[in-house]
């Protein structure tokens, strides 16, 4: 069976090129840490580090050319793929590859020369994948990019590649990655792989059967579904009923933590295909009208356009909790793009972009009453509307 090797990646094809018997070089190893979390842009301020990393770079692909125990001890990310192949790699060639890296200067360097050691080794299924801004900087920054990731891992993972053994390389990546990407291998990976201490040896920690509780997520399923859009005010007295371990506090704002993610993410898809999810029940400025949309909602067989509906549903709502004058900010917004047929008070909101509408109304300027669902055709016929 094929598998899919999702590769976290560190800054080991760098550090480990390092003499620290010479004093000149334990100073680039400071310089190193002192930049792990630069961006390209930063980085293109600091000249003498440039210079470093470039003779790191060097030595890294020179060690990449010699015998498999050099490459293993140049890259603890290839040490990991050597191991999980016997030393044949390629017999990696028949698999995928996700290289997981941060948004940084020096993390976007060692992938490229991962990607590039791979591929000179005929190894073409390679997709190096970060989250905008992902690093280990601070906190904040490093849970926002890990709960970024969660959405696109879940989509490659789960939908691109249905039938492969899924395999997370745990080796090489800073320590907070492994960390998280351990809890959520067990949700998504069939087998996790480390090395022994100080071995070449592989240790393979198999799927643990997590269980979660579905009755228990589907009974915060709108509020998970609103805050998986973004932040919250912390005044949304719904927010604070979550479980506290499912959601975290950054000034005046809630938001998801990376285990609300998690449940959220894996629970998502059913929830969202079964029923129509009663968002205005806790969001006081939506309404159902009539059971026009419940009706349209049935009627759809596509499982997908159901989940679309209800995502962009939340970000109606997402949208109304964080704007006072919320009717403004779904007309600003360039994904729902709010907007009225001519001729009519009827608005529609952008479902996909070129095929499905919802159509609504504004009710007392500031609440939003959504109606039908389906073409522009159906809504045309539904609403009454002459082209």
């Amino acid at each position: 069976m094929q598998r899919l090797v999702v590769t976290t990646v560190g800054t080991s094809l760098l550090t480990n090129q390092i003499d620290l018997t010479s004093d000149d070089e334990i100073y680039w190893n400071e310089k190193l840490l002192e930049t792990a979390n630069y961006s390209e842009e930063k980085m293109l301020m600091s000249e003498d580090i440039i210079d470093i990393i470039e003779k790191l770079k060097s030595r890294a692909n020179n060690k990449l050319a010699g015998n498999i125990e050099d490459i293993r001890q140049a890259s603890a990310e290839l040490n990991g793929l050597y191991g999980l192949y016997n030393k044949k790699i390629e017999q990696a060639r028949e698999d995928h590859h996700c290289l997981i890296y941060t948004d940084t200067a020096q993390g976007r360097d060692c992938a490229l020369l991962l990607e590039k050691f791979l591929k000179s080794q005929k190894i073409n299924n390679v997709l190096p994948l970060y989250s905008e801004n992902f690093s280990t900087d601070s906190n904040e920054q490093f849970s926002e990019g890990i709960a970024n990731l969660i959405p696109i891992l879940k989509k490659k993972i789960l939908d691109e590649y249905k039938g492969y053994t899924i395999c997370f390389n745990l080796v090489g990546g800073f320590k907070a990655m492994q960390g998280y990407f351990n809890t959520i291998g067990m949700l998504y990976a069939d087998e996790i792989i480390y090395i022994f201490e100080g071995s070449n040896k592989i240790i393979t920690i198999p799927k643990l059967p997590i269980i979660i509780d579905k009755p228990e997520v589907q009974e915060y399923a709108i509020q998970l579904a609103v805050m998986d859009i973004g932040k919250v005010p912390v005044s949304w007295e719904y927010a604070n009923k979550l479980p506290p371990n499912w959601r975290k506090c950054t000034g005046q704002y809630l938001e998801l933590s990376i285990w609300g993610k998690l449940i959220w993410n894996e629970c998502k898809q059913e929830l969202f295909s079964k029923n129509l999810l009663n968002f205005p029940k806790i969001i006081k400025r939506l309404e159902y009208c009539n059971d026009y949309l419940e009706t349209d909602f049935a009627s759809t067989t596509d499982v997908k356009k159901k989940v679309v509906l209800q995502e962009k549903i939340a970000r109606v709502a997402n949208l109304l909790l964080n704007y006072r004058d919320g009717i403004s900010a779904l007309k600003d917004d360039d994904v729902l793009r709010l907007r009225r047929y001519e001729k009519t008070d009827i608005e529609h909101i952008n479902i996909t972009a070129q095929e499905l509408r919802l159509s609504c109304k504004v009710v007392d300027s500031n609440k939003l009453s959504l109606r039908y669902f389906g073409t522009h055709e159906h809504i045309y016929k539904k609403e009454g509307i002459k082209k």
